[in-house]
């Protein structure tokens, strides 16, 4: 079986280049086709695959810029030649599952969102983008035409899977289909909680891009006010504002970009891990559990699904400092087990992915018309 692999763009790695990961390890032989690929950026991750890239890979359009030319990956995704191939698999939040795949050819999404800027008011507004603030006025022109292309792009597919059953929802809400759910890999092998019997250090963690939807903001605020030490790890376009409403706080660092050995260590010590926003799935959750640390939640999106609650997390209900800081402090009178936080974690295993993943390939491809 000749299989081709689709991705929206390689520019981070992210949940979704995780799940292309894993792709690409049941498939080795697939070429990878994808709009942008940074490698300076990616490293070592798909080394010794083959990438097709679009024509936006090219100096005329700056990786670093690559959100400036969302309207043109609809045209340059349907750009690819994907002839010959007996089955295709698209990993998208975007623009992948339009790929125009040829009669006889069996498509098969991956969908870890429809195209959210498109369908969902909190993300179509381009503030906190700095300079993307300036097409403002078109973006509800471009956010139109996306949408129904997006919708369009629907129909080129044979069988969705969702990454939850939260996305599940929106698919069959927005293109009116059917999705089987298959959860995201999470490396439970790696993200294992730390030897010592008592390692917790007296901080929260945040893990995130700093983009205006994961409400790190909310979170800085609560602290603040709380007193209590934060972590931040990660970087993005929002990464001065954030600092500039931390900077009188000792107790709030920000940790910048690290190895996953280091990430593995501050998942491990944090007392919780503080999740904000309203994701997808939210592997970020998932690796917290998997090594044993407790996740503090926003009671809504694919954390339902990850969180149990009084389990291996507790939920607050309205994303403001005040609602953060009330979980935080019931937080301090619950005495969670490690090995059933742990526990909860390993549904998500990669194992799981992989066997899950070609058992429903191999049933669909035997099946089709």
């Amino acid at each position: 079986m000749k299989v081709a692999l689709v991705h929206d763009y390689l520019t981070q790695l992210g949940g979704a280049e995780k799940v292309l990961k894993c792709l690409a390890s049941l498939y080795p032989e697939a070429p990878i086709y994808t709009l942008i690929y940074d490698k300076k950026t990616m490293g070592d991750e798909f080394a010794g695959h083959d990438i097709r890239v679009s024509f936006l890979n090219s100096w005329i359009f700056p990786k670093r810029f690559y959100r400036y030319f969302s309207w043109l990956m609809p045209l340059a995704v349907e750009q690819f030649d994907l002839r010959g191939y007996d089955l295709a698999i698209s990993s998208s939040a975007g623009y992948a599952k339009g790929a125009v795949i040829h009669p006889g050819t069996l498509h098969i999404c991956y969908c870890h969102s429809p195209v959210r800027y498109a369908w969902d008011p909190s993300f179509s507004s381009l503030k906190g983008f700095g300079a993307l603030e300036k097409l403002l006025p078109l973006s509800k022109t471009l956010i139109h035409y996306v949408r129904l292309w997006d919708h369009m792009a629907s129909t080129r597919v044979d069988y969705f899977i969702a990454n939850s059953n939260f996305i599940a929802q929106k698919i069959k809400k927005y293109y009116q289909r059917d999705a089987k759910v298959i959860y995201p890999p999470v490396d439970t092998n790696f993200f294992i909680p730390s030897e010592e019997s008592d390692g917790k250090e007296k901080y929260f963690l945040v893990v995130s891009r700093f983009l205006p939807y994961k409400k790190i903001d909310l979170v800085i605020e609560a602290f603040k006010k709380n007193g209590l030490n934060l972590k931040i790890v990660g970087g993005g376009p929002q990464k001065k504002y954030l600092k500039k409403i931390a900077r009188s706080s000792k107790n709030i660092s920000f940790e910048g970009g690290v190895s996953r050995e280091k990430l593995r260590t501050l998942y491990q010590n944090a007392q919780a891990l503080i999740f904000p926003q309203v994701e997808d799935f939210g592997i970020v959750a998932a690796e917290s559990i998997a090594c044993g640390t407790p996740v503090l939640a926003y009671k809504k999106g694919g954390a339902l699904e990850i969180v149990e609650e009084n389990v291996s997390g507790i939920f607050f209900n309205e994303q403001i400092p005040e609602s953060i800081n009330e979980c935080v402090e019931k937080f301090s009178h619950i005495i969670f087990d490690r090995e059933k936080i742990r526990k909860s974690a390993l549904k998500f295993s990669e194992d799981n992915f992989l066997k899950n993943i070609k058992n429903f390939v191999e049933k669909t491809y035997e099946n089709r018309d």
